[in-house]
């Protein structure tokens, strides 16, 4: 029940259910605060359609405002904690519902194993009022192409809601100059591309290791050394003599470092709030007050420096909260500047872009699922594949799923192939539909992937059948999730798990005025690990030094559908540097964001349950200007598929 709500969670579902009954919007604005309320407060999106028709039939509001809209989070919150459901009747409720879930299940199964009688196969059911669409008529009269619906599903019938939405085409999101940008790849799509991943293929994550096998010990000096690191980091930056014990009575003021979390196994809340302190000061946890603090963002797992009374030793009083600055320079900072509180530098190339790389760099994202959630004809794949042909971008960054364990039909079962043979068609379809325009693909995995390990960090795809053909494997790249990816001097950090939806459900705010994306991004540009292996070749660090990172997933602990390798991730899921462009997919609303110097951008989902979605195009050009960075991120659209 859960992964359904959270596929309904978006913008659309809540417009096309309140406005059945009159009840409209002020601004786009309102319906992410609605989408944000649902995800905080943990409420299944019908039962949050409810409550919002039961508070404006009340007060007679046929449009909801900010300002309305705030007084409902009021109520619902004041309502929420003053109910006590009966825990009994609930359990009761959900065993029968499992009971008859079951069977359905069972049902299905047993009919998936059955074998038909001769002369009982069904045709696709097609009337005057749910005709064929003449996309998936021709693909079943041509056996030759490798995405034909018969080949996923006994009944091939298309998805009447993705066939006739509207607004095709339609640009939702623009950043940077816009204007009279020629949507093109080069000449030559792909020819001379230099595209690369930022880590050696030494220092790769590779789908050989054991995971799963984790020791406690191991976990926990992960993220000892993160508090250490980060906080030895603070400590210089704002000259702190030295940290207290975090559970020590006294009574003067105090400088504790910690890691942030919660007193219990629900949402973190502001009375909630634990600092739990590294070995050095003691491992213990302290309760903190946050009524003294005029202005912070806090999450599960951040390491935060915090300034107080702690008169008792079990509750501190927090009076200041220190965090990273990151103020950049004109002056471009190589690695081997990087010290303590020192904000961590971009990529600065050695190599003068050459001729080909003085043209702009045309790069497509999109992220799946790639057929809409009542059929597995993957048309907005086939739409995609043809926007590809049409505009000729030299690299499309492709993340996954490319086959969805949250698919209905991918649920039961109802799928005439195995998961991984509709994976290598969907592909080979993608390669062998833009092997005219020769534009590099990369393909990054998703824990969503039915057929690929579920573990995070993520290993990348293996297709032995492509490596066979060197002309095809020239134009692939398999990334892993999470990757950091090098285009003509550019870095592109790159994830699919949607850490802005896990982030965002947990982090809490006061008084900081900005957006909540914009707090999660920076964040993730903020929270610093270790590492000791070599990542950047062009500066060739000894493996025995220290470098400082950036985390992709910074929160802990991490989301229950995040099976998390600690061992790995200290390695595989740090950023080495503040990449260029952060590309973060997610179910929430797409955007395009500045955040610190860096370009984070969510594209959006290709499909949104039924109804199509939206993927991104960037353009990017690197400046030759000495001394100063300038964003190599020209412009960037998120279009409607």
């Amino acid at each position: 029940m859960q992964s359904e709500t959270m596929a309904l969670v978006n913008t659309d579902f809540f417009k096309s259910e309140l406005e059945v009954f009159g009840i409209t919007f002020q601004d786009d604005s309102v319906l992410d605060k609605v989408v944000e309320l649902c995800i905080c407060t943990r409420t299944q999106a019908e039962d949050m359609v409810s409550e919002l028709m039961a508070y404006s039939s009340t007060r007679s509001i046929s449009k909801l405002t900010t300002e309305n809209l705030e007084q409902f989070e009021h109520e619902l919150s004041h309502k929420k904690n003053k109910s006590k459901p009966s825990y009994k009747k609930e359990e009761g409720h959900n065993r029968t519902r499992d009971i008859i879930k079951a069977e359905e299940e069972e049902d299905d199964l047993f009919d998936s194993y059955s074998t038909p009688a001769k002369g009982s196969q069904k045709r696709a059911l097609t009337t005057p009022e749910h005709p064929q669409s003449k996309r998936s008529a021709a693909l079943l009269a041509s056996p030759g192409l490798l995405l034909s619906p018969a080949s996923f599903s006994p009944s091939a019938t298309p998805s009447q809601k993705y066939n006739q939405r509207g607004a095709k085409g339609e640009v939702v999101a623009t950043f940077g100059a816009v204007q009279g940008t020629r949507w093109a790849g080069r000449k030559d799509p792909g020819a001379g591309v230099q595209l690369e991943l930022l880590e050696g293929p030494e220092d790769s994550l590779r789908c050989s290791y054991k995971f799963m096998f984790q020791r406690l010990r191991d976990i926990r000096n992960v993220l000892t050394e993160k508090i250490e690191e980060l906080g030895e980091s603070l400590r210089s930056q704002f000259s702190i003599e030295e940290f207290s014990p975090v559970s020590l009575p006294a009574q003067d003021r105090i400088t504790v470092l910690g890691q942030v979390c919660c007193d219990s196994n629900g949402k973190l809340n502001a009375q909630s709030v634990l600092l739990e302190a590294g070995p050095e000061q003691g491992g213990q946890q302290v309760s903190v007050d946050l009524s003294e603090l005029k202005e912070y963002s806090l999450f599960p797992g951040q390491v935060v420096v915090m300034e107080g009374m702690n008169t008792t030793g079990k509750k501190l009083v927090a009076s200041k909260l220190y965090e990273v600055s990151y103020h950049f320079s004109d002056i471009l900072i190589t690695p081997f500047e990087i010290e303590a509180g020192v904000p961590l530098p971009f990529y600065t190339p050695t190599m003068e872009p050459d001729e080909a790389a003085a043209e702009p760099l045309n790069v497509l994202v999109a992220c799946g699922p790639y057929a809409p959630s009542d059929s597995l004809t993957f048309d907005p794949l086939l739409d995609l594949i043809s926007v590809i042909n049409r505009d000729r971008p030299d690299v499309c960054l492709l993340l996954g799923p490319f086959v969805d364990s949250k698919h209905e039909q991918i649920e039961k079962a109802k799928v005439t192939e195995t998961f991984g043979a509709i994976f290598s068609r969907c592909i080979e379809s993608i390669v062998d539909g833009t092997k005219s325009v020769g534009c590099h693909l990369v393909f990054v995995p998703s824990q969503r992937d039915i057929h690929h390990h579920f573990i995070y960090p993520q290993p990348p795809f293996i297709l032995p059948h492509l490596s066979k053909d060197q002309v095809r494997s020239d134009r692939v790249t398999l990334a892993p999730d999470p990757c950091t990816l090098l285009m003509d001097g550019v870095t592109f950090g790159v994830t699919s798990t949607d850490i802005l939806f896990h982030m965002g459900a947990e982090e809490i705010s006061c008084g900081t005025g900005s957006d909540r994306f914009s707090r999660i991004l920076k964040h993730m540009l903020i929270q610093r690990s270790r590492t000791v292996r070599s990542v950047l070749r062009e500066y060739r660090f000894n493996d025995s030094r220290v470098l400082l990172t950036h985390s992709y997933y910074p929160l802990y602990p991490p989301a229950e559908e995040v099976n998390m390798d600690y061992e790995k991730f200290q390695s595989f899921a740090q950023m080495p540097l503040t990449p260029d462009v952060l590309i973060t997919p997610s179910e929430l609303r797409y955007f395009v964001k500045d955040v610190v110097g860096c370009v984070c951008v969510n594209p959006g989902r290709l499909t949104k349950g039924q109804v199509g979605g939206t993927y991104s195009r960037l353009l990017i050009q690197r400046s030759s200007e000495e001394g100063k960075r300038v964003s190599p991120c020209v412009a960037v659209q998120v279009v409607k598929i």
